[in-house]
This record gives C-alpha cells, structure tokens and sequence, in this order.
C-alpha cells in the first residue's frame, strides 16, 4: 500500500489515503516519486471545468526513479531518474502526423484505464494519465522522459508541465524575438515560468500582471522589468509603460474572459496574445468585427506550450546547468502530500507561485 490524493467524485475534497498499486505489466513502469508540483489544472480536474474518469488520483507534474519495468520495456532501467510526461503522443494521428505532438488525438485516453484500488476494492484511474500526488505510480514508458543530468529530481518535477507551458507559450506560440515587449498576466508557476523564458528570449521590456501585489517580488526575480496591479485600467497601464503603443506579445495564464480580454487590448495593433490559461465554458470572450480587423492582432490558444518535451526537455536543461532558468525561484511552498488541499486554496485566493510536494 502507499499513500496518495484521491478525489472521490468532481467537486468532492482531496482524501488523503493508503490505496494499492499494481505492479508494471507489459509495456508499464513503476516509479517512486521525488517530488509532484501543484497545478492549477489539478484543481480544474477536481472542480469539474476539465473532466476526467472518478475517482482519480490526481497529480500530472513530477519526476522520480524508476523502480521497476514490466515486459518489454528497454528504454528505462530501475534506478534510473525520470520526468513524468502527462501527454504522451501516440505518433501516428493526424496532429502528430502534422508534427504537432501537443494536440495528439489520443494524449489522454490513458485517463480511463484502472490505475490502483483503494483498501474497499473502489477502482481508480490515474487522472491526467501518471497520478503524481503518491508515493509511487505506474505509467506506460511512453509517459517517461529521461531526467536532465545535473538537476536535482525535487526541481525537474517542475519540467513536466509548469516549465514546459511557460517556455513553450513564448518560444513556441507567442515567439518572442529579442528586443520585443511582452507582458505576463497571472504569477503563478507558469506566469512565473513565462516570465523567465521572456528574459531569455531578450525581451526587452517584460510586464507582470496580477491581482496579488505580493507577488512582484516573485515577478521581478523572474525577469520582470515593470509590474501592473491587475485592475479595470490594465491595458492602459500597459501601454504606458510602452509608450502608448501596447506590448509585442501577451501571454494570458489565468483562463478567465476577463483576462483575455484584457490581454489583447494591451497589445499594440499586429500583437500576439496567447492564452495559456485554462478557463470554463462559461467564460465568453467578444470582440467585433470592425476591431478583428482594425487591430490585426493574433489570438491563439496553447496546449502544453505547444511543445515537444522529449526535444524542448535537453534544450531546457542546458539553460539551468547554465543559469538562466532557475527552477527554484518557481517554488513559493514545499509540502506533504496533506498539503495539496491547502494548495489549492491558494490558488483559488491568488497565492503563492507553485506550491511543491517533497517525498
């Protein structure tokens, strides 16, 4: 038996207990994590405004060793360190197909298999396919990635998804180019992730947004050069700073209509936002159709950072053996698995950056 957080139903609280993994068949691996990050998508799987199989073991950020492989596994040894990769590709759909291996059709569909049972027999599935919040999980090999050598596993838990979005938000879909402006709405561990793959892309003026003014220190260690209180004035606030013209690039990472919305106005005419915040059906987002073309702006939606982990992972690593990227500075609170409750209500409450859980 090993201990884990398992949401019961959507909507129901964390519980926090014993439940019993199998050992690896054929094609799985078996991994005892180091450490799990609390995402704000585990909290949109809990709430019910991304849906996925319950009762669930939540948890799709983390990195530990291998324990054991079942059959036919030769790409991973036991004792070996490992990133757990939420949204495996399959390679052959029509997106990976395309290249695009962060839209794969059929990423998820590991999130309706039976993962582990609890001491009543009740059968769980591993919610976003490598159930993190436990002491050890079972996964396919495809959801593993080599850990980067010279990172402790405690900090590559945070590649797996918070660092991977924020990257590739900047390098991948918004594409920042040295010399342009950017702003980053919500500090949180991907705002905070975004922020720093801004300074390394060389923006020049880099703007965090946020409803907390406690987090502009976190913001300014990150790479921030100005930070906006978030109000009804925002996107004048921005253009200010920017001479009246708006900021090259918006990336939006809170998933509220309100903050999109906010985020394309701050850009100048031919910006590009991108969203990378997950938000629910019922935030609608508007705009007329004389603005669509007076602006010439770009919206675009982002999944995963529109990455390739098994390639942005090594490119990643040589920027924190390097120094540039520092994993640490996402981290605001280390704790237990008993913790992640907590956590969440930070996140609600608009708290902390990325509250982290040690085993």
């Amino acid at each position: 038996m090993i201990r884990a957080a398992v949401l019961p139903a959507v909507g129901s609280p964390l519980e926090i207990t014993d439940i019993e993994l199998p050992e690896p068949g054929p094609g799985q691996v078996r991994v005892r994590l180091a450490a799990a990050g609390v995402c704000h998508s585990d909290l949109s799987l809990s709430n019910g405004t991304m849906r996925v199989p319950v009762p669930a073991v939540l948890g799709h950020e983390g990195a530990g060793t291998v324990v054991s492989v079942g059959a036919g596994v030769t790409s991973v040894a036991p004792g070996d360190g490992v990133v757990l990769n939420w949204a495996p590709s399959c390679g052959t759909c029509h997106p990976c197909s395309l290249g695009e291996v962060w839209l794969c059709a059929n990423a998820l569909t590991g999130a309706a298999n039976a993962h582990a049972r609890t001491a009543d027999g009740t059968v769980l599935h591993p919610g976003l396919n490598v159930a993190a919040f436990a002491e050890e999980t079972v996964v396919p090999a495809s959801c593993l990635l080599p850990a980067p050598d010279g990172v402790p596993l405690t900090d590559a838990a945070l590649l797996g998804c918070a660092v991977l979005t924020g990257w590739g938000a900047v390098h991948h879909s918004a594409r920042v180019r040295r010399g342009e402006t950017v702003a980053v709405f919500g500090v949180g561990g991907v705002g905070l992730a975004a922020l720093q793959a801004a300074r390394i892309a060389g923006a020049s003026e880099i703007v965090a947004v946020d409803v907390s003014a406690a987090k502009e220190d976190l913001a300014r260690a990150a790479g921030a050069t100005h930070f906006v209180l978030a109000s009804e004035t925002t996107a004048k606030d921005i253009r200010k700073l920017t001479g009246g013209h708006g900021v090259d690039v918006a990336v939006e990472c809170v998933g509220r209509a309100t903050t999109i919305r906010t985020a394309w106005d701050s850009t100048r005419r031919g910006g590009r936002t991108t969203v990378v915040g997950i938000g629910g059906k019922e935030q609608q987002v508007t705009f007329h159709a004389l603005e669509l073309f007076h602006w010439g702006r770009t919206l675009s939606g982002c999944v995963y950072g529109n990455s390739n982990p098994a390639e942005d992972l090594p490119v990643l690593a040589e920027h924190i053996r390097a120094g540039r990227l520092d994993l640490g500075a996402l981290v605001t609170e280390r704790i237990t698995l008993e913790g992640i409750p907590g956590a969440f209500a930070n996140m609600l409450a608009g708290k902390g950056g990325r509250a982290l859980v040690v085993f």
